[in-house]
């Protein structure tokens, strides 16, 4: 059962600032970086930056610790950023807009039988303040590198 939810922020920084935030997992994409402290252990297997990273870390929603291990891929580079592992997969897109840029997070997870179940009644609600936090962290992030790129 395919469970989707996801969440939008404008954020007044360029696109391309706020996507190199978000393809950089040695600098920026990271606990330390603009990842809120509901991941941790983060550990990058190869690449590092963009398409072909493949990079695990152990997420922590409603007191349940996941590890996850992902690998990159960039559909649209400079745009639209995937991590895919199996059974969850989640989009970053930055969009220009008047003011900043649009950035959109959105993930589906893929479980079956009891497990889809249970995440379609309760993920939403464990993962929406864990991305609101992200894109908050991400707003405040990549404005102060965008001022001293400026």
């Amino acid at each position: 059962m395919k469970t989707t939810f996801a969440a939008e922020r404008l954020i007044p920084a360029p696109a391309h600032v706020i996507y190199n935030c978000i393809a950089d997992y040695r600098q920026h994409h990271r606990p330390g970086g603009f990842l809120p402290p509901a991941f941790s252990h983060l550990e990058i297997h190869s690449g590092g930056v963009g398409a072909g990273t493949d990079v695990s870390w152990v997420l922590d929603a409603g007191g349940r610790q996941r590890t996850i291990r992902a690998t990159v891929s960039e559909p649209e580079p400079g745009r639209t950023l995937v991590e895919t592992s199996p059974g969850l997969e989640t989009t970053f897109h930055v969009k220009p807009a008047p003011g900043g840029s649009v950035v959109t997070f959105s993930t589906v997870l893929d479980e079956p039988g009891i497990g889809g179940i249970l995440t379609r009644l309760f993920a939403a609600r464990l993962i929406r303040p864990i991305y609101d936090d992200e894109l908050a962290r991400l707003d405040a992030y990549a404005t102060r590198h965008a001022s001293k790129a400026a």
